[in-house]
């Protein structure tokens, strides 16, 4: 009888203590998770991570720490789960090719140099069961380098151009970086033509937006005049059509770029017959100027001017167009009649720029 009481409190022990392991409190954490996103373009990149601290150790030559040479395992690149990395398109590591998706983030120390590994199984605790041969879909090699010494460890975004970045694993004084780079225009694009669709397809700004991006980066053109049409027309039955000088004035420029001579001329003269606001016309005429058309930026101006003759800023237009038609005392002489309308603040301005125009110097 006591054996059978005995028996049945250690179980029902055993049963006590193994719920009191398990539980959903949410409860401070040696190594805390954390989640780092940085956008690459449209490129969005996001790592977990659970991030351990350096305690005084020598974390990155400690086997019981990071295993080295993949002696017994790759180190999981943090503590707990397997740290992840996603990309939301297609990216390069390292110039090699790494398709979207979420990757399992393993690395290999040997010496001075580490074989990172991406994994497609990519929800492992730790790297006690990751098959290198089967689970990895890329490994590259880097070299670390010193750091500033940080006691948690980190992923840093590092050295970012329009389309790459470094990403950094810190720790301690160490730091093992990987570039990462994007086809900016094919993502980009990719991503504008699935947003067009969208919401913000009933938006004129968003399709003209969408076709100065293209027109910026010198990519997609024709498309992208196609975008400029919607910006101006609208949809199906001319729906959130919207015309006016902002994207009449893209249309202008793709025309140019595109050299669409016949359509750019009429367009020209669509948007010079565009009803337009003194700082309207102000920002049009200036915007003919810097694109190269001078003499419609003198005509422009001209009538813009006898429209709003107390709009000082349209006679400095007019008076700058003739500069550029190489009319150099007819435009001194239009500047110099600015400074008794325009107000004072602007005549220490305005002397220098009549400066710079007798002497060829002058430029938007």
């Amino acid at each position: 009888m006591l054996k059978k009481y005995y028996t049945t409190t250690v179980l029902l022990l055993v049963t006590f203590f193994s719920f009191a392991q398990f539980h959903t409190l949410n409860m401070p954490k040696s190594s805390p998770e954390v989640q780092e996103s940085q956008k690459l373009g449209v490129t969005k990149i996001t790592i977990n991570y659970s991030s351990p601290s350096a305690n005084g150790r020598d974390v990155w030559n400690d086997p019981n720490i990071i295993p080295q040479e993949g002696n017994p395992i790759p180190w999981r690149a943090g503590a707990n789960m397997n740290t992840t990395i996603a990309f939301s398109t297609d990216v390069l590591i390292e110039g090699q090719k790494l398709k979207a998706g979420k990757y399992g983030f393993h690395i290999i120390p040997k010496g001075n140099t580490y074989t990172l590994l991406f994994a497609h199984s990519n929800d492992q605790w730790g790297s006690y069961y990751l098959d290198v041969e089967k689970d990895v879909t890329l490994s590259v090699d880097v070299d670390a380098v010193e750091s500033p010494f940080s006691e948690q460890m980190d992923f840093e975004f590092l050295d970012r151009t329009e389309n790459s970045l470094i990403i950094g694993l810190e720790w301690n004084k160490r730091r093992v970086p990987f570039k990462v780079e994007v086809d900016l225009n094919k993502t980009t694009v990719a991503s504008l033509r699935s947003e067009l669709r969208g919401i913000n397809t009933y938006h004129w700004q968003a399709w003209n937006d969408a076709a100065n991006w293209c027109l910026n980066h010198d990519t997609n053109l024709e498309e992208a005049l196609e975008w400029a049409n919607r910006s101006i027309n609208g949809g199906y039955g001319g729906f959130a059509a919207d015309k006016n000088l902002r994207n009449l004035g893209t249309k202008i420029r793709l025309l140019k770029k595109l050299n669409k001579t016949a359509e750019l001329e009429t367009t020209k003269t669509e948007a010079k017959a565009l009803y337009a606001t003194a700082n309207e016309a102000n920002g049009f005429g200036i915007f003919l100027m810097r694109n190269g058309f001078y003499q419609d930026a003198y005509a422009y101006n001209k009538e813009k001017f006898q429209q709003y003759p107390e709009a000082w800023f349209l006679q400095l237009n007019r008076g700058l167009s003739q500069y550029f038609l190489g009319n150099t005392k007819a435009a001194v002489k239009d500047i110099k009649k600015v400074m008794e309308a325009a107000p004072k603040q602007f005549h220490n301005r305005l002397n220098e720029i009549v400066n710079e125009v007798e002497s060829g110097t002058y430029t938007l």
